[in-house]
């Protein structure tokens, strides 16, 4: 565990949780003193539920527009298009209802606005680079537009100022970072994710699981985190199986919601994620693996190539799973396995000839390098998918 370090707060105002979500966002929103209010939101939410249109109506002349055209792994090409709609509506805040994809959708568009971006090819100037040397990116204009967030999953990316952005020309999902990218405030409502598809929440709760996973594993690993991330385990485990047991049961999705804003008080503490972040990066953007089963179907396998390194880490895990003395790896199949979701890669429609793109890829994701167990090249990337195939 680390014995020194620095932990950054997030540029967040605040967590509302526990209100209803169109309530918290008017009230956010004339607190913030905003008046042109544009709402990002999935297609599906805005088309077969009331919540958004709740929000817009709560809004009233604040709202100044609605776009609901953001596909799966947050294509730069979407992210552009509502940028430029945004930038038309003359938008002083954007306000995203939806999962993650949705969530980094309202990042990439404050980004956008603040830098002039048009086009999806100027995206090019601000991504990050990657490779074996800490990772590097061109300046990043700060945004004046900023964001308020409503999750609908948990994946958790609402807590955090970096962006996934996938370029649709060489389906890669590049990674985009300013400290104000961060939303303002956050509003965990268990009501606004009645609607999302079970296997999309629970699997995005695995995603969850897997960011505490990994920090607790992690060399810098510190204290502060550390509470957090058991705790969030705790949280997890227990809500995502009060919901796969009833869907209903409002208890256990803010039990989840909790859980999930838990699971990344390591990442605000500067703790390094590993490679099952890495590859399930890579499973999204190229090989098209929904978000949460990414890591449905690697944090299991990685824990095991890990163990030889940090076994005593990894204790930890499976006890907060409520498993003690059980193998990490073992442990998270029990879980994933009794939420009814994938747990090899065939399961998820990835087969051995993909393996060498998504491991050569994989080499230019920043979480490669900071695995608790040294990452070579391809080959061991390789051999990890191998395991989980």
């Amino acid at each position: 565990m680390a014995t020194s370090g620095v932990y950054r707060y997030p540029h967040m105002d605040q967590v509302v949780f526990g209100k209803p979500s169109a309530e918290a966002m008017a009230e956010e929103t004339a607190r913030i003193g905003a008046n042109k209010v544009f709402i990002v939101a999935s297609g599906t939410l805005n088309r077969t539920t009331d919540v958004v249109r709740n929000v817009a109506g709560k809004l009233g002349n604040r709202h100044a527009g609605t776009w609901d055209r953001i596909a799966a792994h947050t294509p730069r090409t979407d992210c552009v298009a509502a940028a430029n709609a945004a930038r038309e509506a003359g938008a002083d805040l954007i306000a995203t209802v939806g999962g993650g994809s949705v969530t980094d959708a309202g990042k990439m568009i404050q980004l956008c606005l603040a830098n002039d971006v048009t086009r999806p090819e100027q995206l090019d100037d601000y991504k990050r680079v990657t490779n074996a040397d800490p990772p590097t990116r061109k300046p990043v204009k700060a945004p004046t537009v900023r964001q308020v967030a409503v999750p609908t999953t948990l994946s958790a990316g609402e807590f955090n100022a970096g962006a996934g952005c996938t370029d649709t020309a060489t389906k890669k999902k590049e990674s985009y970072f300013h400290p104000l990218h961060v939303p303002r405030v956050v509003i965990l409502d268990s009501a606004a994710t009645v609607h999302t598809p079970l296997w999309l929440f629970l699997s995005s709760g695995i995603r969850a699981v897997d960011h505490a996973a990994e920090d607790i594993c992690s060399p810098r690993c510190n204290a502060y985190s550390e509470a957090a991330d058991i705790h969030a385990l705790k949280l997890l485990s227990r809500g995502l199986r009060g919901v796969k047991a009833n869907e209903s049961d409002m208890a256990a999705r803010l039990d989840c919601l909790m859980g999930m804003w838990l699971s990344v008080v390591g990442s605000q503490a500067g703790v390094d994620k590993g490679a099952s972040h890495a590859i399930g990066h890579i499973l999204g953007g190229t090989a098209g693996v929904p978000h949460g089963y990414t890591s449905c179907v690697m944090l299991p396998y990685v824990m095991r190539w890990n163990k030889s390194v940090n076994a005593e880490r990894q204790a930890l895990v499976s006890e907060a799973l409520g498993r003690p003395g059980v193998d990490a790896g073992d442990a998270l199949h029990e879980l994933i396995s009794g939420l009814g979701l994938p747990r090899t890669l065939k399961d998820v429609g990835v087969e051995p000839g993909q393996f060498d793109l998504l491991a050569e890829n994989t080499m230019h994701d920043r979480w490669t390098y900071t695995n608790p167990r040294k990452i070579n090249g391809p080959g061991d990337i390789k051999a990890i998918l191998e395991m989980a195939a």
